[in-house]
């Protein structure tokens, strides 16, 4: 996990890159390198290349970044993790390459010099890299399948940039920051800003699972070599019998929790009182980890009642051995924290504050290096949309297809009872959108409806934000191919919107604020391919209880029968996962927050 930048003046005519722009640029990424820092320049001075360290594998000075080959043809910056780089190592070296460290680095020159741009296919892990080919004199970028880690672009038809965080670009000096409507409407409606757009019109997301070449002809389209939809889509053309599932779960599990604990530094793990996590700390003691630290977090505020998680929390560690670190926050400490909270931000979100103060309770206990539950709901199936959104489809499909018919509901629901209706906001948007899997997840996961958005937004950023943002349209995009059921078209929706754009996110500049690397092992496209066989017949509550019982010591069954209940913030209450036909919980203060993080800085 580190921080990496770059700039490519591809343009002949165009000015080479200034030293103090991406000496700029990298400095703004400090805490996500705290062990070293880089830079590589290109002969002639077109392209330069830079990186900031959190050295997990291989700590020497010999796997320092960015990278060189050894004839000195590829140079490459790499954030992220190679879960597979072990068996990818000896095959390369089977087939005569010769490595000089034992970093995961070292693995991604050798493969890029066998396979070219198709190395993407051969890689299992979370990862973000730039490979300059001196022989082509291009820049090649790729993303991971599911956006675990980030990577922005900005290009202003000279010059190609690209960093790790959109702050450390606008840093930079040489982008644009003109407000991107998109982004600004992106985040009233979601609450995050929904990839490729930021919240200013240069700078773009590298979409996950895509790889993209940039030479003097510029960049090229991004091109996917990954996708969520055509797994489970796969899947479903090919169903396993229910039977199996418990038997598949736990194998898929166990190696993908085996594969994340690669490293040589100490994995710790964030554990909360759910399921998600409690398994993956069972499977890190079946894996063969008999030291493991856990990590929970705990709100003074929250002290004897119903949303304390450490009382259950503890009696999960004391179930698999663990050393078990509650970390609790004070009213004080939070007030205290949330100027760095609001500042570390990357984009503006209305979530991740409890990832910033699990983070630093990680730092505090000595981990470069925790494990975390997130993408156990999205995988098996374990949020309510995945029974409300495909029942919602199939009473309100009929009347979808009148036009006109949800809009015009919507419109007399208004004019009869329009104090009825700031209350319930979402009740007659159902049925508007609610008769199609796009339009039920907007009203499911919306924070806002569109059209509530003139209430809080001028009416040309409205405008030309949906203009330009397609929220449906962009919503369908993430079903196709169609994914064959109901479970992986909610699936595909929840992973490649709220996982990716909210929760990953969050993960990534939370950790990174402390610099502590937060892997997902529910989150990971072999897990999934090995899984996704199985999902279509999956019934309410049956994919949690086979993770719970994957662990050859299960879980207590008070964890498995603990009603599911989104992680919350005291005075915060910054999820939307309360009732979802009424005003979300802690709207004001989410509103208020929006204000905050978008308008002056887009003004």
């Amino acid at each position: 996990m580190c921080g990496i930048n770059g700039v490519f003046a591809y343009q002949s005519c165009a000015d080479p890159p200034e030293a103090s722009e991406l000496a700029a640029t990298s400095l703004a990424m400090r805490a996500r390198g705290p062990d070293g820092e880089g830079q590589w320049w290109s002969a002639e001075r077109r392209c330069a290349l830079a990186h900031r360290r959190l050295a997990i594998q291989d700590l020497s000075q010999r796997a320092a970044q960015p990278m060189v080959s050894a004839d000195g043809a590829l140079v490459v910056t790499f954030n992220g993790m190679i879960y597979n780089y072990p068996q990818l190592r000896a095959q390369l070296a089977a087939n005569g390459a010769r490595f000089r460290t034992t970093s995961d680095t070292e693995v991604l020159l050798h493969l890029y010099e066998r396979h070219g741009q198709a190395m993407c296919d051969h890689l299992r892990g979370m990862y973000a890299f730039a490979i300059w080919d001196q022989r082509r004199r291009g820049l090649f970028l790729a993303r991971d399948p599911y956006g675990v880690k980030p990577l922005y672009t900005a290009n202003d038809g000279w010059t190609f940039r690209f960093a790790s965080q959109v702050k450390a670009l606008a840093a930079g000096g040489g982008v644009s920051l003109d407000p991107e409507p998109a982004g600004i409407v992106g985040l009233h409606l979601f609450g995050s800003v929904p990839e490729p757009f930021t919240l200013h019109r240069q700078i773009r997301a590298l979409p996950a699972g895509h790889g993209q070449w940039v030479d003097s002809a510029g960049p090229r389209e991004p091109r996917a070599f990954a996708s969520i939809a055509q797994v489970l889509a796969e899947g479903a053309a090919a169903p396993a019998p229910a039977s199996e599932l418990s038997a598949r779960v736990r194998a898929a599990a166990l190696e993908s929790v085996e594969a994340h604990l690669l490293a040589d530094v100490e994995v710790g793990l964030f554990l909360s009182a759910g399921v998600d996590s409690g398994a993956i700390l069972g499977l890190m003691r079946d894996a063969g980890q008999s030291r493991i630290t856990a990590i929970t977090l705990a709100f003074d505020e929250f002290n004897r009642s119903s949303e304390d998680e450490a009382p259950l929390a503890e009696r999960v560690a004391r179930h698999y051995g663990a050393r078990h670190v509650v970390r609790r926050v004070s009213e004080a400490e939070f007030r205290a924290d949330l100027p760095a909270i609001l500042a570390a931000m990357d984009q503006p979100s209305i979530d991740g504050i409890n990832t910033w103060f699990v983070s630093k309770a990680a730092k505090e206990a000595g981990l470069k290096v925790a494990l975390s539950g997130l993408g156990g709901d999205e995988l098996l199936a374990g949020y309510p949309s995945f029974a409300d959104i495909p029942r919602w489809v199939r009473w309100l499909r009929p009347f979808a297809l009148v036009p006109g018919f949800g809009a015009g509901v919507r419109r007399v629901g208004v004019a009869l009872a329009p104090g009825a209706f700031r209350r319930r906001p979402k009740a007659l948007s159902l049925a508007e959108f609610g008769g199609a899997y796009p339009g039920a997840y907007l009203v499911r996961r919306g924070l806002y409806m569109p059209h509530e958005l003139a209430r809080h937004l001028p009416a040309d950023v409205v405008r030309d934000g949906l203009a330009r943002l397609r929220p449906l349209h962009r919503l369908a995009e993430t079903l196709k191919p169609d994914p064959g059921s109901a479970i992986g078209r909610v699936s595909a929706l929840e992973s490649a919107n709220y996982m990716k754009n909210q929760l990953l996110r969050d993960a990534d500049w939370a950790g990174m604020a402390h610099g502590v690397e937060i892997r997902t092992p529910l989150v990971d496209y072999a897990l999934l391919k090995a899984l996704a066989a199985s999902l279509p017949a999956l019934t309410p509550g049956a994919g949690k209880r086979a993770l719970a019982d994957a662990p050859s010591l299960t879980l207590p069954q008070e964890v498995v029968r603990r009603a599911k209940t989104g992680f919350s913030v005291p005075g915060w209450s910054a999820d939307a996962r309360g009732s979802m036909l009424t005003a979300p919980k802690g709207l004001a203060s989410r509103a208020k927050v929006l204000e905050l993080m978008t308008l002056p800085e887009a003004a």
